[in-house]
């Protein structure tokens, strides 16, 4: 830089950096000072704009000095790429927890079958320990009680449909003389050895499938999976014995792993969402109810047979949601079917077509939108997504898990929204100083 260039005035454009006079120093001196003035300058400048543009945010000078720390970032792209980052985080996290309980479904799927079943006979427990009997005899009470209960009533189906089972037999062989006499005399005019050519195609085909090694390979996948049903159902009367004889103490010793500074909210998430999730099985045990009557009222007016039994698995099979009622009612259109053919069955399916209808739109979504504090279309996503994700045990947990947690959400905000109380107290998860096991 000349002389000429260093003693020219600061006057001029106001973006312009002034430069100052000559004073004796040697160049680098006076270079560095030369570029250090200019980095205050481009800062200034970053300000100014940053004032006069409150929606941007100015990119930090860089070390040069150059123009690329006149850069703006708009604020709306800083806050979308914040919260953008994050929810990868998240659904990272999440997608390893769902991944994690799909692999032990073995062992998770009976549990949150347990939680649901220990939901249902926590009041019932409540009952007797205010009667005086000890909590652990309750739970057992409750427990084997459930179990004679079902057993019971399927009992009471077997030997219904057992007593009338020579009248449906021939009413069987009946329709089955029907289609045969329909399949000689009608349109299709089939002989008596096209239809004896036709059986034994079918016998043959279905004995050199049964050879086949993919044959072989699903008789061993549906043993593993009976095993697992059977290990499954021994894992959750255990797991709800246990949950309804110590689910206190088990709740603490659960809260005690979390950080001394969060266990009150922790404590107070998991007791609403246990409120939510009683209050589902209060609704679910409703809608069961309201399918069985309707579709055993159905059935005695057409004059089905088999009408308590009908009602007796229309109600175990509507707490599996989406398609245990339906599947239930499909075994009173078939029974319809045999004992009075086909004008019957028909009617018989628009009685569950109308009972599933008025449930699955009008009951359901009213039921829990009241008792689970979720909007009928929540409820109805809810399901979807279930279905979707985990298939029939999605829709079973689908629910109960949204309405656990928007109990939960409405729950801590309410907490957050009020200032923290500052007292000396413990909370309630807080283990007692002489305790040093849950």
């Amino acid at each position: 830089m000349t002389n000429s260039d260093a003693e020219q005035p600061a006057s001029g454009s106001p973006d312009q950096a002034p430069i100052p006079p000559e004073d004796g120093l040697t160049d680098p001196v006076r270079a560095g000072r030369l570029r250090q003035l200019g980095q205050q300058w481009a800062q200034l400048k970053a300000d100014r704009s940053a004032a006069e543009l409150p929606g941007l945010r100015p990119m930090p000078a860089t070390s040069s000095g150059s123009s690329s720390s006149e850069a703006l970032v708009p604020r709306g792209y800083d806050m979308a790429a914040a919260w953008a980052w994050r929810f990868v985080v998240i659904c990272i996290a999440g997608y390893i927890v769902l991944w994690l309980l799909a692999r032990f479904a073995t062992l998770t799927v009976p549990l949150a079958i347990a939680l649901l079943v220990s939901a249902m006979c926590f009041p019932a427990v409540q009952r007797l320990t205010g009667w005086g009997m000890p909590r652990k005899l309750a739970a057992a009470v409750l427990v084997i009680g459930g179990v004679a209960v079902v057993a019971l009533l399927l009992t009471f189906v077997g030997s219904t449909v057992s007593q009338g089972a020579t009248g449906l037999a021939s009413s069987v062989a009946d329709g089955i003389q029907q289609i045969q006499d329909w399949l000689k005399n009608g349109p299709l005019k089939v002989s008596d050895s096209q239809l004896t050519g036709y059986l034994e195609q079918a016998r043959q085909s279905i004995t050199e499938r049964a050879k086949t090694p993919e044959t072989l390979g699903q008789v061993t996948h549906f043993g593993t999976a009976v095993g697992h049903v059977l290990a499954g159902f021994f894992i959750v009367l255990f797991a709800t014995y246990f949950f309804l004889a110590d689910g206190s103490s088990i709740w603490r010793w659960a809260v005690r792993l979390a950080p001394r500074a969060a266990r009150d909210h922790i404590d107070g998430s998991g007791r609403v969402a246990w409120v939510a999730l009683t209050n589902f099985v209060r609704a679910t045990i409703l809608v069961a109810l309201a399918d069985a009557i309707g579709i055993s009222i159905g059935a005695a007016i057409l004059g089905v047979p088999f009408v308590p039994a009908i009602a007796v698995l229309v109600f175990l099979g509507a707490f599996v949601p989406m398609i245990g009622a339906t599947i239930a009612g499909t075994a009173a259109i078939l029974v319809a079917l045999v004992a009075h053919g086909p004008i019957t069955a028909l009617l018989m399916l628009g009685v569950v077509i109308l009972v599933q209808q008025i449930e699955g739109h009008v009951l359901q979504p009213f039921l829990m939108g009241k008792l689970v504090s979720l909007h009928p279309l929540g409820v109805i996503a809810a399901i979807a997504c279930g279905v979707m994700v985990a298939g029939i045990v999605g829709a079973l947990i689908a629910v109960p898990l949204a309405a656990s947690t928007n109990a939960v959400v409405q729950y801590l905000a309410g907490r957050f929204d009020q200032p923290e109380p500052v007292t000396g107290e413990a909370t309630p998860a807080d283990p007692d100083p002489e305790e040093t096991h849950p």
